[in-house]
């Protein structure tokens, strides 16, 4: 490990550790009603605005950077260290506007715990020792503390958000976990539908099952949770019935859809229970009209996104079929490794020979997860304490509704960028597509190169013959 990159890690571990005795940042259990019309000093902000940056863009850039072995994970991720540490010291060292403890407190104290695991696992991967006994392991855990790194930071910016407002307390928790979780839930689903259309096709033809079977079993799984968690109490009241009955809805469907994904086979199944809770979200009876145009729109919004989903499996070029069918078009062995990706993402991002109905399905498939990422957004701002604070400051259902939208733009880029980073960085640069696949520590794919989950020591006379030439891979060369 060299020394500047020891240094940061040791001075981040040794900052982290001294920084929950350093700074005990009072809460109170009670507010007047000056401290909690306070304004927010710019101290506040600046910590908003660097755990924002941290959480939201550093740490899910130095995750796929990560991934793709890049020599820029370590920096950036230690740059990461010392700015999350920066604005944990700024957000426990404001004045004015105070805070009732709330979860977001709690939680960052939380974060520690896989800030520290992240550091002492880094440190450990960089001194190469115990090579083949301790560090498999920890390589492992390494790859599943740096994944865990988005979801952390989405949810702690989500609560960051509700203490800031004071929201979800009291009877409002009920709604605000409905909302929040569901709403999340859409976000996340659009955004594994867009890494399995746009780079995951070869990993959905090794695991032998089609998209649609592996989204038939998480609805089906959500449905019988809410089946059963929908309604509390003996009173039954009309929310109660049609959550129920929507979690209903989504096991049974999703029944139908793990037995219709079978050997392979795409259906329609996941993108019909789609429409049909879009359709019920939108004839919620809501108190406010504010309120019943977010959820109209939300709802159209999770519709649309169900019938671009059918339309994209039903119309455009099939993909995911099994290995070495007509449909597959990198199953012949004669060709050489650039020629085996043809959707590895170039430069140009447009291969020449691509035809037009290939180049239609590209452009297409980013309309299912845009959509369900912009749903979800929808439903998360469509809290009763949210749309009234919108209603009292006179803002009508269409200025809110397109803000929400150019959020969903935003995040829908930066979701796309991610794995355009995935598919041209470190050892998927196309520098790297001339390397021989025949080194034990790359798995082959039509996505290109990928290391695998643990990459043993470097062998300096395979590097050596490496680098002599490309390799062509024949049918029996894959793993």
């Amino acid at each position: 490990m060299s020394s500047p990159y020891r240094n940061i890690c040791l001075f981040s571990l040794l900052s982290i550790s001294l920084l929950p005795s350093v700074f005990a940042h009072p809460h109170h259990d009670e507010l007047t009603e000056e401290q909690a019309n306070a304004p927010v000093d710019s101290i506040l902000w600046i910590h908003i605005i660097v755990q924002a940056a941290v959480w939201g863009i550093l740490f899910p850039i130095g995750m796929v950077l990560g991934i793709t072995r890049s020599r820029w994970h370590v920096p950036l991720q230690s740059a990461g260290f010392l700015l999350t540490i920066a604005g944990y010291i700024l957000g426990h060292s404001h004045k004015g506007r105070m805070f009732l403890p709330s979860v977001h407190g709690s939680f960052a104290s939380i974060l520690f715990a896989p800030i520290i695991a992240q550091l002492f696992l880094g440190i450990y991967l960089k001194l190469h020792i115990q090579e083949k006994t301790i560090r498999p392991w920890v390589v492992l855990a390494h790859g599943i503390v740096g994944k865990a790194y988005p979801v952390l930071g989405w949810t702690q910016m989500l609560f960051g958000a509700l203490t800031y407002r004071g929201y979800c307390r009291g009877g409002a928790l009920g709604q605000c976990l409905a909302h929040y979780i569901m709403g999340s839930g859409f976000i996340a689903y659009g955004t594994i539908i867009a890494i399995i259309l746009l780079v995951g096709e070869a990993w959905v033809r090794r695991s032998g099952r089609s998209p649609e079977w592996w989204d038939s079993w998480v609805i089906m799984l959500w449905g019988i949770v809410n089946t059963f968690t929908e309604h509390r109490g003996s009173t039954w009241s009309v929310k109660d019935m049609q959550h129920t009955i929507l979690g209903v809805l989504w096991w049974t469907g999703g029944l139908l859809g793990i037995f219709l994904a079978r050997n392979n086979q795409r259906n329609v199944v996941p993108g019909l229970i789609i429409i049909l809770t879009g359709w019920a979200m939108s004839e919620h009876a809501q108190a406010l009209m504010i309120s019943t145009k977010v959820h109209s729109t939300f709802g159209h919004t999770l519709m649309l996104a169900g019938f671009t989903r059918i339309i994209e499996i039903c119309f455009f070029v099939p993909k995911f079929t099994p290995e070495g069918s007509d449909d597959d078009a990198t199953s012949t062995s004669d060709q050489t490794l650039a020629e085996r990706s043809p959707r590895f993402p170039t430069p140009t991002d447009s291969p020449p020979t691509e035809s037009g109905k290939a180049a239609a399905s590209r452009a297409f498939r980013h309309l299912p997860p845009f959509l369900l990422v912009a749903a979800g957004l929808l439903f998360i701002s469509a809290t009763d304490e949210e749309l009234k604070f919108v209603h009292e400051h006179e803002m009508d259902h269409v200025t809110y509704i397109l803000i929400m939208f150019s959020i969903a733009f935003f995040m829908y880029s930066f979701i796309v960028f991610l794995i355009h980073l995935y598919s041209t960085t470190g050892r998927n640069a196309p520098s790297n597509l001339e390397v021989a696949a025949n080194d034990t520590n790359i798995e082959m794919s039509s996505q290109g190169i990928r290391a695998k989950w643990y990459a043993r020591v470097p062998n300096p006379e395979r590097e050596a013959e490496a680098t002599r030439g490309l390799h062509v891979i024949g049918e029996d060369d894959e793993d």
